[in-house]
């Protein structure tokens, strides 16, 4: 007879530690105590069950009434459809997975789990479930299984299952792959056969996964250039590379508009991070780069850079080669799957390197010529290492994303 994998030594429903009120920056409290739904079912805190020899952990969404009766996951409608899915790929739901949920307790009436209690499960059961069993491939089902896994990592608004389901993500944090899928719940719901089809392709993407080597994603080696002129010294050598500024702004023409640092990256393991000069002497060894016809340049929508290079530098930008934004809709014309975050989450598994910095780069008020907050941050202790930082993350994170593009879409550059 299966079971879960293992057990934890309980008193009760649960443990004096799980059960024991933790509070968060927010106020909120995240507690199983809290929480409370524990209180109306019959299966509480329902173990994970499964005897995951392929290292597989599906995160569905909660507990249903049957599975409530019987203490297992997927044991309904779903649960059926999910099995033979998984059967044809060559999978056992139970022999070969995990399965736990973003809630654990089900839910009055089979309702959607709240934002709050997926924050209280997770702090209670998911992240321990997931550090404990280290698993190869995390499934994700549906929104309370994205909202369960990225919810407290994601800045910004996230979003659905429509825009993250099928991406293979290699998650730095957890250090597996990541594949969000649509719960089967909807398949069921749904009667347009493109849905069935997307699903299935999906599972097959996730198990795939299983046998293919993680990657890690290395970190940049920054080097911060107080003096441009060692960039005359790498100019001869550099074929391509990725450029970003930070600026006061979005729109660079109204008066008091600054390119305030910018950064280069010209190989994998080389980056380059500065203060933009104040003289056209100083800025020099930058805008030559920018004018060599030589080097082919790269940026994630790249008119930005552009736009600022013409207006505060006085200079054009020669050899366009790449835009990673433009790219990334190419390859998927998903909405908002194209920004720079996005992106570099989804192909290299970094979640977040910009939440310090973001709130400062945003003008107040609606118009695209309002000044930002950037000034301000530079002149707190330790700012202007980290905007410095920021850009340099960009600039290298726009790089590998090109590469990875060019190596997808087979593009040869060819240096004049």
């Amino acid at each position: 007879m299966l079971h879960g994998c293992k057990h934890r030594n309980m008193e009760g429903f649960f443990t004096k530690k799980q059960t024991k009120s933790k509070s968060r920056p927010g106020g909120k409290v995240l507690s199983c105590a809290s929480c409370g739904l524990y209180k109306g079912c019959t299966s509480a805190k329902m173990e994970p069950f499964g005897n995951f020899k392929k290292g597989i952990l599906n995160i569905g969404e909660a507990p249903g009434e049957i599975e409530d009766s019987r203490g297992k996951q997927w044991q309904g409608k779903t649960g059926r459809l999910l099995k033979r899915a998984y059967d044809k790929l060559g999978i056992d739901l139970f022999e070969d997975c995990l399965n736990i949920n973003a809630v654990n307790c089900r839910p009055p009436d089979n309702r959607t789990p709240t934002p709050y209690e997926i924050d209280c499960c997770r702090a209670v059961i998911v992240r321990k479930v997931i550090e404990e069993y280290q698993p190869k491939v995390i499934v994700l089902f549906g929104n309370a299984a994205l909202q369960s896994f990225l919810g407290d990592r994601w800045e910004g608004d996230m979003g659905g299952i429509t825009k993250w389901r099928g991406w293979k993500i290699p998650d730095q944090d957890f250090k597996c792959w990541v594949v969000p899928v649509f719960h089967p719940s909807y398949v069921l719901r749904e009667s347009e056969p493109h849905v069935d089809i997307t699903w299935k392709g999906d599972l097959e993407t996730a198990i795939s996964a299983a046998s293919e080597p993680w990657p890690r994603t290395p970190a940049p080696s920054i080097e911060y250039l107080e003096d441009l002129s060692l960039l005359a010294k790498y100019q001869p050598s550099i074929g391509e590379m990725a450029f970003d500024y930070e600026t006061t702004g979005l729109k660079p023409h109204m008066e008091g508009h600054q390119i305030v640092c910018g950064a280069i990256t010209i190989t994998p393991e080389r980056t380059f991070a500065f203060m933009m000069p104040k003289t056209r002497k100083g800025m020099r060894p930058f805008t030559d780069l920018l004018q060599d016809e030589r080097i082919m340049k790269m940026a994630h929508n790249m008119k930005y850079e552009d736009t600022w290079s013409i207006e505060k530098l006085r200079t054009e930008v020669r050899n366009w080669g790449w835009d990673s934004m433009l790219a990334a809709h190419v390859l998927d014309n998903r909405k908002y799957i194209t920004g720079l975050k996005f992106q570099t989450y989804i192909n290299f598994g970094i979640v977040d390197y910009a939440s310090e910095v973001t709130p400062y780069l945003k003008g107040k008020g609606k118009s695209g010529n309002a000044i930002n907050s950037v000034i301000a941050f530079i002149a707190k202790p330790g700012g202007q290492k980290k905007l410095l930082e920021y850009c340099a993350l960009d600039s290298y994170y726009q790089f590998l994303l090109a590469k990875k593009q060019m190596d997808i879409m087979q593009y040869d550059f060819l240096p004049f």
